[in-house]
């Protein structure tokens, strides 16, 4: 039984080139299902013996532990993509998991700020113009107007940025290029950036990050994180203010002021259009209290 499990973990990799976390979430989530059925009364020598009521009793047994539901559907639909993998292949003849129900997740709407609260981020590091304030405009400017991942930013090369065009090149996920456009905010402070900035935080000259920490090395992910949530306590903002934040804010403000879905959905680098549509069901309201 542990042959097929490495054969699916190996498998989740090489088709579906799932990252190394990702797979060892599959790989704990089955360990769990397997630990489950040796601690049960049940007679399992091989995956053919898993039958619907198996599954079921699983479920009942992680909602009985007072799992969330978010972690049960997880684990269920790690459960189910295993069994799926062994029937595709004939390694069973039955598939115990096809009549199986997910607990139904009630998706949270993502959290936005105000424009008004974006202007004040964005304000909050104007107030000087060291190298570092440079850097810190920039970074917060290009990260609401482009709607880009936090691994994206920090991953960003010198040679993406492209002013004459106003084009940055962006590497997303699953090493997907996309092309994004730099309004006219951002680009001056990008270009401020790498004209009176940068050039005094790097160390080494061979360094091409664009986005540098204190020690002329790349800004990693936990730094931008900290950097933002000192300037939102500088602008005053309430909750929690992340990345992601002015990611979610990017895509509501851009549907707000009329831009196609479809569009939006490339801008974010959005596999799916469904990911995107969340986004169009948030209220004013909604956006209000974030």
């Amino acid at each position: 039984m542990d042959e097929q499990l490495l054969a699916f973990l190996d498998f989740l990799q090489e088709e579906y080139k799932y990252s190394n976390n990702t797979t060892a979430a599959y790989k704990n989530d089955l360990g769990q299902f397997m630990k489950f059925l040796q601690a049960g009364q049940y007679d399992i020598n091989d995956w053919s013996d898993v039958t619907p009521e198996i599954v079921d009793d699983y479920v009942a047994f992680m909602k009985e532990k007072a799992y969330a539901s978010s972690s049960v559907a997880r684990k269920v639909a790690a459960v189910k993509s295993f069994f799926n993998f062994l029937f595709a292949r004939g390694i069973i003849e039955d598939n115990p998991t096809t009549n199986v129900d997910s607990p139904k997740v009630k998706k949270r709407l993502p959290k936005t700020l105000t424009a008004e609260d974006i202007d004040k981020l964005l304000q909050a590091p104007q107030q000087k113009r060291s190298p570092k304030h440079l850097r810190d405009t920039a970074l917060l400017t290009m990260l609401y107007s482009t709607g880009m991942r936090v691994t994206e930013v920090v991953s960003l090369r010198v040679d993406d940025v492209n002013l004459q065009s106003n084009i940055l090149h962006c590497h997303g996920k699953d090493e997907q290029l996309r092309d994004l456009p730099l309004d006219k905010e951002t680009h001056n402070a990008v270009a401020a950036y790498l004209d009176g900035g940068r050039q005094y935080l790097v160390k080494n000259k061979e360094e091409d990050a664009l986005f540098l920490n204190h020690r002329g090395q790349q800004l990693t992910r936990q730094g931008l994180w900290l950097i933002i949530k000192a300037y939102a306590k500088k602008a005053n903002l309430s909750g929690e203010v992340t990345p992601h934040t002015l990611r979610h804010s990017f895509a509501a403000h851009k549907l707000d002021d009329g831009s196609d879905l479809q569009e939006v959905q490339r801008l974010l680098g959005h596999a799916n259009i469904s990911t995107t549509q969340i986004y169009t069901q948030l209220s004013d309201d909604e956006k209000a209290s974030a």
